[in-house]
């Protein structure tokens, strides 16, 4: 199971349809409407792990402080809700990022830029995969340490440094970029990556081919 799986290895993944099956009925009329609805961020908001922590990305600068105040309500003890102002739902290595957070009970939102973080601009381009295979290297390649200073690592720093924060382990992004750094390069970022692999029963086979690869 899911829980076995966070319990033994310390991170897990939980595809939404197979937590929320209901969801499965407004499917059909969520195509038809054709536009962003309440129905995006509902799934998030419903984390089947009940967690008093949490990282969450909006579509729209609109929902920030209303996702911010609702996972308040919902006993969330400490929380950022971002958005990219380019667009993305993660904070951004792009331009500005509004992001609300959460902590000891009061919210408070701020915007960000990449240079705060002290990484370089990158354009939409820069973060892009044009394949669940190249996205799939790319994703090894990064916690791996073979991907060397780039945009795309940039942004999975400036990423995890926030659910580093969030999660009580660093006080601050500059602190917690410095952790996630430290942890792809001291090989700990790649180490629980392939214990998940293990523990979930993926492929295995084609992480090791990887390694050969990139050795």
């Amino acid at each position: 199971t899911v829980e076995g799986i966070i319990e033994k290895v310390g991170v897990g993944f939980m595809f939404a349809p197979a937590f929320h099956p209901a969801m499965k009925y407004a499917a059909e009329p969520r195509r038809e409407i054709g536009i962003r609805t309440v129905f995006n961020i509902l799934g998030p908001l419903t984390n089947p792990a009940c967690t008093n922590a949490q990282l969450l990305g909006v579509y729209d600068r609109k929902m920030v402080m209303p996702v911010a105040f609702a996972l308040q309500k919902l006993g969330c003890e400490e929380a950022m809700v971002v958005h990219g102002l380019d667009g993305l739902d993660e904070v951004s290595t792009i331009g500005k990022t509004v992001i609300a957070h959460l902590k000891c009970g009061e919210v408070k939102k701020f915007e960000t830029t990449p240079k705060a973080f002290g990484v370089k601009k990158a354009c939409i381009t820069d973060l892009q995969c044009l394949s669940a295979q190249e996205s799939g290297e790319t994703l090894f390649k990064i916690l791996n340490g073979k991907n060397g200073c780039c945009f795309k690592t940039d942004i999975v720093l400036v990423n995890s440094a926030a659910g580093i924060m969030v999660g009580g382990k660093a006080e601050s992004f500059k602190e917690g970029l410095e952790l996630a750094r430290e942890s792809i390069e001291s090989g700990a970022a790649y180490s629980k990556l392939k214990s998940l692999v293990i523990a979930s029963g993926g492929d295995l086979v084609h992480l090791e081919e990887l390694e050969l690869k990139y050795d």
